[in-house]
């Protein structure tokens, strides 16, 4: 047990201060014992600081309840947190590792879990359904395997497809487009695209055959091109005839305008978490605002703020899917694809409106 000498004063100690900052990088060094409740915690514990004179410290968590104090609230769900983050990442590499998704009962079984509990604990962790997970990884590795140029079959086996039927019938909702297409970068797809001005500088519109593909803000018009030029490599990209005019100026006017709306259909693509998100960002009235936190919350996965931010990050179709409107939990506002400032006059003019 490391407690301090008598002639200390707790205060005095280097690791009072980093308990009264609740410094999380003290965390793992040390852990404080209250003698009063008989619990301890870590440093960073946002639990009600003790009184120092009653405070003991303790190199382990393992030494703290060989001394016979027991874990806080806190610290016990933030083992329990852990222990759960080992067992979903072992999970993830089984489902990684399996030719064919493994059963929900056999992936409970080997999580030491019962199948609902896996399932629910699973989802927390990583925002999607067990299912949902192999889904992605395979759809990765699809992406993966056909941009490496190799055959459609060696690739739709080598994703998990055992069969071509079940492959060509998600093939579509998996890659936007035809399996050999995607292998050729959009080969024999035409994107219809142009490129305008508006408050916030230049924007590029573009429309495949299923819809919007993709909204972009910039400063300098031809680094929108080439954005789009390297989603699309290989693409039929068709310059604006006046068709197209009109839809690029009902967008600029949904810039200018948020209350007049944008009903036009889109072509989303992205994995299966990063669309829960944009659905939920499509969720978010104009004028209002959500917290990574909250849409982590309202996708079932309250632990996956970071992801949260990623798929914010991802989005190409700028006012259509409204990641401007995702702020930090403190209301400020943090990074955005097209600039913060950008991001600070769409929610201005979204209230004003």
């Amino acid at each position: 047990m490391d407690t301090l000498s008598n002639t200390i004063s707790i205060e005095d100690d280097p690791r009072w201060a980093a308990v009264v900052a609740r410094d999380p990088s003290a965390d793992g060094q040390f852990v404080y014992a209250v003698k009063t409740t008989g619990v301890y915690c870590r440093p960073s514990s946002l639990a009600r600081l003790p009184k120092p004179q009653n405070v003991i410290f303790f190199e382990t968590a393992e030494l703290a309840e060989a001394a016979g104090y027991r874990p806080s609230k806190r610290a016990s769900k933030d083992q329990n947190d852990a222990q759960h983050a080992a067992i979903i990442a072992a999970a993830c590499r089984q489902i990684e590792a399996s030719e064919t998704l493994p059963a929900l009962d056999s992936l409970a079984a080997s999580a030491g879990l019962s199948p609902f509990h896996f399932h629910r604990v699973f989802k927390a962790a990583t925002g999607l359904t067990p299912k949902a997970y192999a889904t992605a990884h395979r759809s990765r590795k699809l992406r993966a395997r056909l941009a490496d140029g190799g055959s459609v079959t060696d690739a739709l086996y080598d994703a998990g497809f055992n069969s071509n039927s079940r492959f060509y019938e998600s093939a579509d909702q998996l890659l936007g487009m035809k399996p050999t297409d995607y292998r050729a970068a959009g080969q024999n797809n035409d994107i219809r695209f142009a490129v305008g001005q508006c408050s916030l500088g230049a924007i590029l519109v573009a429309q495949s055959e299923r819809g919007i593909c993709a909204i972009l803000l910039g400063d300098d018009p031809h680094q929108l091109v080439c954005d789009l030029q390297d989603q699309f490599r290989k693409a039929n990209l068709i310059g604006a005839d006046r068709e197209f005019e009109q839809l690029i100026a009902s967008v600029v006017g949904f810039v200018e305008a948020p209350a007049t709306g944008l009903n036009l259909p889109l072509d989303i693509r992205g994995t299966a978490f990063q669309e829960r998100v944009w659905q939920a960002l499509r969720e978010i009235p104009a004028g209002s605002t959500a917290s990574y936190a909250e849409i982590a919350q309202r996708i079932g996965a309250p632990t996956s703020m970071r992801a949260v931010a990623q798929a914010c990050g991802a989005n190409r179709l700028a006012v259509a899917i409204p990641c401007h409107r995702v702020v930090r939990s403190d209301g400020n506002l943090s990074g955005y694809r097209w600039g913060v400032e950008r991001k600070r006059q769409l929610l201005e003019r979204e209230l004003n409106d």
